[in-house]
C-alpha cells in the first residue's frame, strides 16, 4: 500500500471524524431531519455533501439529504453536470434554481457581494420552507468562522461570530455548519482524497475581498496552527453567551 494512498485515506477519515464531532457536540442533526445542502460546486460544499452522506453509519441517526444549487445571471460557467453526477453518486437528490441577481437590482444600484448573498439566502430559505426541509447545511469551515469573528471585531466593532447553529425565529428552518471543526487545509486534503474536483466558477465581484486581508493576518497570528485555531473556536463558546449558537 503506497504512502500516497494512506495519506488520502487518512485525509478522508479525519474529515469524517471532525464532521461527526461537530454534529454531535452541537446536536446539529437529529432524528428525522430533512437537510438541504447549499452547493456551489466548490470544494467546501462538495466535501460537506460527501461527508454528510458518508457519516450516516457513524451517527446512527436517520436523516434525509438533498442539494440545491443557485445559478445566477452573472455566473454561468459552473460545471453543473459534474456536480449533479457527483451528488447522484452519493445518493443526494439535486435541484438547480436560477435567480436573476443582477436583474433584480433597482435602477442606479450597483452589484455587490451583500446584495448577491441576500438574494441567494432568501431563495435558499424559500426553497427549504416550500419543500419541507427543516435544516439548511452550509459549507463554512473553521477558518471561515474565525475570520468572520475577527472581521466583525475589526471592521464593525462588534463581538459576533458565524454561528454553527442558527435557529431562525421567523422561519421553521435552522442553519447548520457541520464543517466547523475542519480547517480549510483539511477540506482541501479531503477533496483531493475523494477526487472531488472543483466545479464552481470564480465570482467576478469577489476579487478584492476584505476576508483575504484578515486571512493573511490570522495566518501570521496563529502561525497556521490548527490547535490555536481550535482554541479560538472554543473561546467563542466559553463566555456567558455562546457566540456559535443563535
Amino acid at each position: 500500500m503506497s504512502d500516497r494512498f494512506i495519506r488520502r485515506a487518512n485525509a478522508a477519515t479525519i474529515a469524517q471524524k471532525l464532521t461527526v464531532k461537530a454534529v454531535l457536540e452541537r446536536e446539529l442533526i437529529r432524528e428525522g431531519d430533512r437537510i438541504l445542502i447549499a452547493v456551489s460546486g466548490g470544494k467546501d460544499s462538495s466535501v460537506l455533501a460527501w461527508a454528510l452522506a458518508s457519516i450516516r453509519p457513524a451517527l446512527k441517526i436517520n436523516y434525509e439529504l438533498a442539494a440545491l444549487h443557485i445559478s445566477t445571471d452573472f455566473c454561468a460557467c459552473c460545471k453543473k453536470s459534474i456536480l449533479a453526477q457527483r451528488l447522484a453518486e452519493w445518493g443526494i437528490p439535486f435541484t438547480d434554481l436560477f435567480v436573476p441577481v443582477i436583474g433584480r437590482l433597482k435602477e442606479g444600484e450597483k452589484m455587490n457581494c451583500y446584495w448577491c448573498s441576500t438574494q441567494r439566502r432568501t431563495e435558499l430559505l424559500n426553497f427549504a420552507i416550500e419543500n419541507n426541509f427543516n435544516k439548511i447545511a452550509l459549507g463554512h469551515h473553521l477558518d471561515d468562522i474565525i475570520e468572520t469573528f475577527f472581521m466583525n471585531l475589526c471592521a464593525k466593532g462588534t463581538i459576533s461570530a458565524m454561528p454553527v447553529l442558527l435557529k431562525y425565529r421567523k422561519y421553521p428552518v435552522s442553519l447548520i455548519r457541520p464543517l466547523a471543526c475542519l480547517e480549510e487545509r483539511q477540506v482541501i486534503e479531503c477533496a483531493a482524497a475523494q477526487n472531488i474536483l472543483k466545479a464552481a466558477c470564480t465570482c467576478p465581484y469577489g476579487v478584492n475581498s476584505k476576508r483575504r486581508d484578515i486571512r493573511k493576518r490570522l495566518e501570521a497570528f496563529t502561525g497556521g496552527s490548527g490547535a490555536v485555531k481550535r482554541r479560538i473556536l472554543k473561546a467563542l463558546s466559553s463566555g456567558e453567551r455562546d457566540l456559535l449558537i443563535e
